[in-house]
């Protein structure tokens, strides 16, 4: 009787599936409006889709690239603008989000009945312009959102103190507890709620203590502690609220992200365009607001272009943020003349960076260029 049972349970199971496998997934039809779910994205994305004739539509899945969906649906990687020329609302081709709805032009049969789509030849033909670099031709920016939530910056007061004064929440758990870091669509556990005015829809920056007790380049033993290094490293969406706790969603991480770090308010950054200076001759003449170069991202002594960094000098020093430093070294040689030694010194220009975060006595500056690779110890100048 068990057996028949189970016996019946099991065909009616496997009805069901063929069942569901059966049915057929209507894609949208042409010129009838498809409602897009609502996500996570840095662009205004369409709510609402309406396809021209000869595309389809393609929802962005996690991992997807305008590269790969070129030799998916136009057999050429190189053919990505003509996606990207179809969804201008994109503004950045680099950086597509899932559930992103992108209008992808249909590729045109060619061959006898029955052959594969295959892409046009003006398509199939398509090579990247190798007269310039092949990064496609939008705005480059010296601050975005990507830079924003991987900054470092220095709070002399201490990590603790810090945390407390913006009322930070800490992860105390995740969905995920096998893994150690956790990335984008991750959930978060986090340790206060209602009992916190906390918020369904709230947005949040991720920090975690990127270093403790740091000591000034010059302090070479490193007695003094010039404060502790808090490190932006991602933005998550609370997705439920309970009276002591609450849920939230990774959105977007930069960085491993680990049980034990906080979430603070989160306030929508500015894109700063690019403006480099070009009143470069070396030796460079040192402004009045000399600084020196005390933490680089992950405590790297090394650095170069796109990295961020930490200087000395702050607000009191005259210093906002938006403007643009020189980044220097100096030069020193001894000479003899007359029987007397003595010793020579000037600086060469190694690149430029602008401020994107000031506080009082330091500030945190992102590297626009860069001619030599940089060292903690060197100098910025106005």
């Amino acid at each position: 009787m068990h057996q028949r049972t189970r016996l019946c349970a099991f065909t009616m199971m496997t009805c069901v599936a063929l069942a569901l496998a059966a049915q057929e997934v209507v894609p949208p039809r042409t010129g009838e409006p498809t409602k897009v779910a609502a996500h996570f994205s840095k662009w205004d994305y369409p709510k609402e889709v309406a396809l021209p004739a000869d595309a389809q539509l393609h929802l962005v899945e996690k991992g997807d690239t305008l590269w790969d969906l070129g030799n998916k649906y136009l057999s050429n990687p190189y053919a990505w603008p003509k996606i990207w020329e179809q969804n201008k609302w994109v503004k950045d081709p680099h950086w597509i989000y899932p559930g992103d709805p992108l209008i992808v032009p249909s590729v045109r049969v060619v061959g006898g009945p029955g052959a594969p789509p295959q892409a046009s030849d003006d398509v199939l033909n398509l090579q990247p312009d190798r007269s310039f670099s092949r990064k496609p031709s939008v705005p480059e920016w010296a601050y975005s959102f990507q830079d924003f939530i991987q900054l470092p910056y220095l709070v002399p007061e201490g990590a603790k103190a810090h945390l407390a004064s913006l009322k930070a929440l800490q992860i105390v758990d995740s969905d995920n507890p096998v893994r150690k870091n956790l990335a984008d669509g991750d959930r978060l556990y986090l340790d206060g709620g209602q009992d916190r005015g906390i918020k369904e829809g709230t947005r949040l920056v991720i920090l975690k203590v990127a270093a403790t007790k740091l000591s000034h380049p010059d302090d070479r033993r490193g007695w003094h502690s010039i404060g502790d290094v808090i490190q932006q490293c991602g933005v998550a969406r609370i997705i439920k609220v309970n009276p002591k706790g609450s849920i939230a969603l990774i959105e977007r991480s930069m960085d491993g992200i680990e049980v034990g770090d906080h979430l603070a308010e989160y306030s929508e950054p500015a894109s700063i365009p690019l403006n480099l200076r070009k009143d470069i001759s070396e030796p460079i003449p040192l402004g009045k607001a000399l600084a020196k170069v005390i933490y680089s991202r992950e405590n790297h002594e090394s650095f170069s272009g796109g990295d961020m960094v930490i200087i000395d000098k702050g607000s009191k020093d005259g210093l906002a943020m938006g403007n643009v430093l020189l980044a220097i070294r100096e030069v020193a040689w001894d000479v003899k003349a007359g029987g007397k030694e003595s010793t020579e010194k000037t600086n060469r220009y190694l690149g430029q960076l602008m401020v994107v975060r000031e506080g009082e006595a330091f500030s945190t500056c992102r590297v626009l260029r860069s001619v030599e690779e940089m060292h903690v110890g060197d100098l910025v100048t106005r």
